[in-house]
């Protein structure tokens, strides 16, 4: 008996814009503190001779994204169960992705505080310690009520806003004083990379584009959006291949169709910074961070223009933070059933998980920005612990790809290609930066 949740994928390209939608919700954490923090301070540190850092970060990880999409869709089963089947000491992959992901608090405690600094800026007589803990209030209460769809299309909206506003002040830069040339993009396409800017590039690299949590939390957007639902479970039949290789074929063109957007936003905040402030010298630190980064724009577009950066600037960083409190809601209950904590199986102890973490998890973030308080480097530090995970990240899609193979499925030699020049490319610049640091 064919389930009626079963459903042949569509062929004509309107329909299939229908189902996008994985890779837009990426879109939405990924346009935010990697972009607005990582990639400008690199920016301004390294002026345009790390330019490429960030085009390869951007485009080379997507064929590792598209990997796992794909083993999610052909097994419909979470990342977790897939990662305890990965060969070595038993759970070691899940381990390691809750032990690095817990390191990563300090990230997003940076990410939480940017967000509140932009907030203070508009509301200057609260502290932005005391707005950091509101907005993780703010944020358990819309995971924990559920109302994630508003909140998605409320940030997307505004990420959109902002992007255009990026671009625009790229165009308003040719008529300053800032404007940079061909010459200058085209030096930062050399593959330099100065000792001093490595740990800033690694970080950057670590977060900006699909960052490891980014790969991994699609597996999660794609089995909610309902593509391997869609699919069917794997019978063997040559109806299921063909249902699969649809499906994931619509799933490439999401993950395409939200790379070139993520990478164009990228690349015109990398060069904002690189042409304004690397030639002003001013480096983004400490809680003037956004205060700075806001001459991208007055110095581009005119003071004027300040209010409209600083409102952009607070949800580009707080879509970003619900987004990831969405992901990590998501992660940690599947870790603590794959480890036999909990029985993930069972819905309302998976809610019940969801409910607790949805007001644990941004309180820990807000008082770790209370402590440190430079959202630039605990950003940074964030995009390092990134690369090492990516390592992992990398390894696990090199199995799926080798169990999967003998499906067949929307692969050919080009994908092949694609695959193993972003595994090349990941784990030499993941490995020589971490090598360099330490």
């Amino acid at each position: 008996m064919t389930s009626p949740e079963i459903k042949n994928p569509p062929t004509s390209l309107f329909k299939k814009l229908k189902f996008l939608g994985p890779g837009f919700i990426l879109s939405a954490s990924i346009v935010g503190s990697g972009e607005l923090i990582a990639t400008t301070v690199l920016g301004a540190k390294g002026g345009y001779i790390t330019f490429w850092v960030i085009l390869v970060s951007c485009l080379v990880k997507v064929a590792i994204q598209l990997e796992f999409g794909k083993n999610a869709i052909i097994t419909g089963k979470p990342l977790m169960t897939s990662f305890s089947s990965l060969p070595g000491p038993k759970n070691w992959a899940v381990w390691s992705t809750f032990l690095l992901t817990l390191f990563k608090i300090l990230q997003l405690g940076g990410m939480i505080g940017g967000a509140a600094i932009a907030l203070s800026m508009l509301l200057p007589q609260v502290s932005p310690i005391i707005l950091a803990f509101i907005l993780g209030a703010v944020t358990s209460l819309l995971i924990y009520k559920n109302y994630y769809s508003i909140v998605e299309r409320t940030s997307m909206f505004m990420v959109v806003g902002f992007t255009v506003f990026t671009l625009a002040s790229v165009i308003a830069l040719s008529y300053s004083p800032f404007g940079f040339t061909f010459s200058d993009v085209a030096s930062g396409l050399t593959f330099s990379l100065p000792s001093d800017l490595i740990f800033v590039a690694i970080g950057a690299f670590g977060i900006t584009g699909v960052a490891s949590d980014e790969i991994i939390a699609y597996t999660y957007w794609c089995l909610e959006k309902g593509y391997a639902k869609y699919a069917g479970e794997n019978d063997g039949s040559e109806e299921w291949k063909s249902r699969a290789n649809g499906w994931i074929k619509i799933m490439y063109l999401d993950a395409i169709v939200a790379m070139v957007i993520y990478t164009v936003v990228t690349a015109a905040f990398y060069l904002l910074g690189a042409s304004i402030l690397y030639g002003n010298q001013d480096i983004p630190t400490g809680n003037q961070l956004i205060e700075t980064l806001a001459n991208i724009y007055t110095q581009t577009l005119g003071e004027n223009a300040r209010l409209a950066y600083i409102s952009g600037a607070f949800f580009v960083l707080f879509s970003s933070v619900f987004a990831t409190l969405a992901y990590w809601t998501r992660l940690f209950p599947d870790i603590f059933g794959e480890l036999g904590w909990i029985a993930y199986d069972d819905l309302k102890t998976r809610k019940t998980w969801v409910a607790i973490l949805a007001w644990v998890l941004p309180i820990l973030w807000a008082i770790a920005f209370a402590f440190v308080e430079l959202p630039a480097f605990m950003v940074l530090s964030g995009g390092v612990i990134g690369s090492v995970l990516l390592l992992l990240v990398v390894y696990a899609a090199i199995q799926f790809r080798i169990k999967n193979s003998t499906l067949n499925l929307a692969s050919g030699f080009l994908t092949t290609i694609l695959f193993w020049l972003s595994v090349i490319s990941i784990g030499l610049v993941s490995i020589y930066g971490i090598v360099k640091l330490f």
